[in-house]
């Protein structure tokens, strides 16, 4: 046995294959339980010097990337293609095969088989391809030294179920390169009324240029009555060349994609400084500020001065704010607002609208993956392969009209490559069907 030899029987091993996924599914709960892509001081912190030191060595903090992981998901892949080069040829013999060139000898020997003999007059009349149709089973046939052999499969493609699924799996790891080298992973904080172009990528800690302009418009959020986060969303603007291209909010689970890149909502942060919003009422006239606590800020146009003199709180979050407003040489006056609540001022013969809320900033995941839709429609052929391999089976019947023999015979035949107790069931029906026809 020559080297190459060994080295195709050796990857072409199912044990093999059993060995590399139980490989992988056992070490795909380090990356469960350790938490991945956390900083050195994360890894010293929780488990000690040594130990960080052992990760490091073996990648542990990028599990899924590590030379070892990837050696296995390797090994796996040449597996399934060398497997498959070596099996499929005579699985597609069998699909493709002349099932009219089968003897009668080898017929007789199938477990499935059944004889019946009839006068002359009476076998002539019987239509073989009807009773099969009328089954279910459309078949075809051959003449040969006078006799006639009937044939009608279900499920052929069933044998291939099992390769469709390797196809699959490799399908996916291709959609997964994809996404690893020309995708990227990353975040940003974005406060309210500003903007970016760029993400902090998760990998090497850099930035990364979107190629177009993210404004955080407003971030909303809502409370439970013990003061955790119940609800908090962000509305979005997408724009090029100063342009707004488009606009809607997003949840959890809800994300904005644009152009393949996707922000999720992940998390926020809340600030000391608050919007101001201030609508004049006669004129409709409104404004935005973005304002620093305990800060004046006027509004030249207007003539108007106003500030954030006090505020209550519940950890970082501000229940309450007291502002200040002042109107021209008018007196100023200052009133408590809930956060995100509105109140009227009246200077003179003016009045206006005044709203406060605290300033949050949006914390949005940055994904960028060209090949998940390599890894979903793998997903797809994945189900149409193990569907194909477990719940489909390749089904065959022969009728032999035997009119050489001194007493003409009628046998029936079949065989199916998975599920035998099944098809042993629809093999009784349809030898109950002939019976019945014959007898008429």
């Amino acid at each position: 046995m020559t080297l190459l030899t060994q080295i195709w029987n050796f990857f072409s091993s199912v044990k093999l294959a059993i060995f590399t996924l139980c490989a992988i599914a056992l070490t795909s709960i380090i990356g469960t339980i350790i938490p991945q892509g956390e900083s050195a001081a994360f890894y010293i912190k929780n488990y000690g010097e040594k130990t960080a030191q052992f990760f490091q060595v073996l990648d542990i903090p990028e599990m899924y990337y590590s030379w070892w992981f990837v050696g296995l998901l390797g090994i796996l892949s040449t597996n399934l293609i060398i497997c498959s080069l070596d099996r499929f040829p005579s699985v597609w013999k069998i699909i493709t095969t002349d099932n009219l060139t089968f003897s009668p000898e080898r017929l007789e020997k199938m477990p499935n088989c059944q004889k019946w003999e009839f006068a002359t007059d009476k076998l002539d009349h019987i239509q073989i391809a009807g009773l099969l149709k009328e089954n279910g089973w459309t078949a075809t046939s051959r003449q040969f030294g006078g006799n006639e052999l009937f044939f009608s499969q279900k499920g052929k493609w069933s044998r291939a179920g099992v390769y469709i699924v390797h196809f699959s799996i490799l399908l996916i790891f291709v959609g997964a390169i994809i996404g690893h080298f020309f995708g990227f992973k990353g975040s940003v904080m974005i406060p309210e009324m500003g903007s970016t172009q760029k993400v902090f990528a998760y990998k090497n800690a850099g930035t990364l240029d979107l190629g177009f302009e993210v404004r955080n418009n407003s971030f909303g959020i809502e409370f439970y009555d013990n003061g955790m986060p119940k609800v908090y969303r962000s509305n979005l603007t997408v724009l090029e060349d100063g342009q707004e291209i488009v606009t809607r909010d997003i949840e959890v689970n809800n994300p904005l994609t644009y152009k393949g890149i996707t922000f999720y909502q992940s998390s926020y942060q809340g600030y000391q400084d608050f919007i101001v919003n201030i609508t004049e009422n006669t004129s409709g006239d409104v404004k935005s500020f973005n304002l620093p606590f305990q800060k004046q800020m006027a509004w030249k146009e207007k003539d108007l001065q106003f500030g954030i003199i006090n505020a209550e709180a519940v950890g970082q979050r501000v229940v309450r704010a007291k502002i200040w407003f002042k109107s021209g040489e008018n007196p100023p006056s200052a009133e408590w607002l809930k956060d995100n609540d509105q109140a009227t001022f009246t200077s003179g013969t003016k009045e206006y609208t005044v709203s406060a809320k605290q300033m949050y900033a949006t914390g949005l995941q940055v994904a960028k993956d060209p090949g998940v839709w390599v890894v979903y429609i793998g997903c797809g052929i994945m189900i149409l392969g193990l569907y194909m391999a477990f719940f489909m089976s390749h089904q065959r019947i022969w009728l032999y009209k035997k009119n050489g023999s001194p007493v003409p015979q009628l046998w029936l035949s079949g065989s199916a490559n998975k599920n035998k107790m099944a098809f042993a069931k629809i093999f009784a029906q349809l030898k109950n069907h002939i019976e019945q026809q014959v007898q008429r």
